[in-house]
């Protein structure tokens, strides 16, 4: 059982990713505002298995997160999918003190990207409502998700890199391209 589950835990970890997204546990909020879940996953594993392979990563990711919203309005599937292409690109640091603020950094950078496409999708839906003052909650949440998930981004994200270049080599089911 403990060689199935070591070859496939980037599996398990990547079915985890919608149970803790809607669990929502409110001793990890800031300012009543979640982090970014499926960043912390996307990141370590399109690190390790390229561009290619984070494109279709944040394609699924942005399926599954979409299917399960309330509000089917907007999407997440394009800051997603640009952020799994970004993120292949990246090069794996040596300095292990550095790489774990680097995580830090480039989740950082993501979520307020991703919050910015979600937040302009908003703006072109509404754009008939001309009191802008309405938008102004939206852009706290914006800047606490974006602190929240630069704070734990570090923590989670080598933990979860370390894992996946463990089993990288035992499962090639997940991989859609070999680099």
């Amino acid at each position: 059982m403990g060689k199935y589950f070591k070859k496939k835990i980037s599996l398990f970890s990547f079915l985890f990713i919608p149970i803790v997204y809607f669990w929502d546990p409110n001793w990890l909020e800031f300012l009543g505002v979640q982090p970014y879940w499926p960043l912390f996953w996307l990141l370590p594993w399109s690190m390790i298995y390229g561009s290619f392979n984070g494109l279709i990563i944040g394609l699924f990711l942005g399926l599954i997160l979409d299917s399960l919203s309330l509000d089917s309005n907007f999407t997440q599937i394009p800051g997603l999918v640009l952020c799994g292409i970004w993120f292949g690109k990246l090069s794996i640091s040596n300095n292990i003190f550095v790489g774990h603020f680097r995580f830090g950094l480039i989740c950082s950078i993501a979520c307020f990207f991703c919050g910015s496409l979600y937040f302009f999708q908003a703006l072109f839906k509404y754009w008939y409502n001309h009191n802008i003052f309405l938008y102004l909650p939206i852009l706290k949440n914006i800047f606490a998700q974006v602190f929240i998930t630069g704070l734990l981004a570090p923590l989670i994200c080598s933990l979860l890199f370390r894992l996946f270049q463990k089993s990288k080599g035992r499962d090639k089911l997940i991989s859609f391209i070999d680099e």
